[in-house]
């Protein structure tokens, strides 16, 4: 079994690890960081959220910052502002023991002005939304001349969110790149057209496994009823899962707030992220469900991105997701970091073909649980 020591890591930011309870390398990581070390490459990952893709590509990354020269060397794209917070919080916490490296986070949603400011302070590694750059590049705020690794962290997400015509104007003015890594869950067409444009044709590919898709230390259960029994069902759950705290995913706006409604008229601690609150209305839910004011977070898929909060003992699925993908991402939120966590189906009967499904495409098993009365 390889340690970081071994990838290539140096002792100074294995330290810094270490005090994160990071100590044994995910699969991705121990494909990715030798590769990575061992210099100039372009890569194509295949890893879903919660895999450790952030230290299998942020590691390689900080290794190769010069700390004396004050100029942005590395940039890492981002589909959400969340996503991009997160990821600069990750580095700094890797650099605990190292010469300082300085990264930004800039993304939409914020006074650019008060980005600009940051900006003039030394910056080492940009983690950014691609539409938010892209201003930034047109108001001369950042110079990315000096930048030699790009990372495009979560492809797909940026793809489906729109951002394929700003990704394709990012690669094209970073004339110094000798690095492009691309991480995402999924490789659909159009991430196939940024390959075969940006990327050099032997860049390497890394897949992880199926044993790094789906977390084994998640139990997958499921209760069947019928719609209308939905809501007791939930409400069971949540009364047996005691102070715990988790995510509920719906499907649509509509139905998160609804539920939201439902559960604080029964006294749970509960609030919705979704796409018609603003920024900071959404920052103000995130903040309460951190700091365990909330018990429960209620969710729709695309609100979810970039979410990273630790732990969660479960995940429930009031409404089935589009897809396998987001079922992973789903389940992903709980069990993080060694823990064991429950994704818990509400489904009805035509529903429990879905998780066949699941089963079969993801490797994974659901155990039925019976209702009480």
């Amino acid at each position: 079994m390889k340690n970081f020591k071994e990838l290539g890591i140096g002792a100074d930011f294995v330290k810094g690890l270490a005090e994160l309870n990071i100590i044994e390398p995910s699969e991705i990581q121990k494909k990715a960081i030798p590769l990575l070390m061992s210099g100039a490459t372009d890569l194509v990952a295949r890893a879903q959220t919660g895999t450790g893709k952030t230290a299998a590509y942020g590691l390689p990354l900080l290794a190769q910052i010069n700390p004396k020269r004050n100029a942005v060397q590395g940039l890492i794209l981002c589909p959400t502002r969340e996503l991009a917070k997160q990821v600069a919080k990750q580095l700094f916490k890797f650099t605990k023991y190292t010469d300082k490296i300085f990264a930004e986070a800039v993304y939409g949603g914020e006074h650019i002005d008060r980005q600009i400011s940051a900006l003039q302070r030394p910056t080492h590694i940009l983690v950014a939304t691609p539409g938010r750059l892209i201003d930034l590049v047109k108001k001369k705020a950042v110079n990315l001349s000096e930048v030699k690794t790009v990372v495009l962290d979560e492809a797909d997400e940026m793809l489906s969110m729109g951002f394929k015509a700003e990704l394709d104007e990012i690669l094209s003015f970073l004339p110094a790149a000798k690095n492009k890594w691309l991480f995402s869950a999924t490789l659909p067409q159009g991430i196939q057209e940024i390959i075969s444009k940006h990327l050099s044709e032997d860049a390497a590919r890394l897949k992880a496994s199926g044993d790094d898709i789906v977390n084994k230390n998640i139990s997958h259960r499921y209760v069947m009823c019928e719609d209308s029994e939905k809501l007791p069902a939930l409400l069971q759950f949540l009364k047996s899962e005691g102070q715990n705290r988790g995510v509920i995913f719906c499907k649509t706006k509509a139905a998160a707030k609804l539920l939201s409604k439902q559960l604080i008229a029964k006294n749970i601690a509960t609030d919705a992220i979704h796409g018609d609150l603003l920024q900071k209305e959404r920052d103000k839910v995130m903040r309460s469900f951190k700091n365990e004011t909330l018990r429960i977070l209620i969710a729709t898929d695309l609100a979810a991105r970039g979410i990273d909060i630790s732990d969660l003992t479960f995940v429930a699925h009031y409404q089935l997701p589009e897809s396998d993908e987001y079922y992973t991402h789903r389940s992903g939120r709980t069990a993080r970091a060694g823990k064991e966590g429950v994704s818990m189906c509400f489904v009805t009967p035509t529903e429990v073909q879905t998780l066949r499904n699941y089963e079969r495409n993801l490797d994974i098993k659901f155990s039925k649980v019976k209702r009480v009365g």
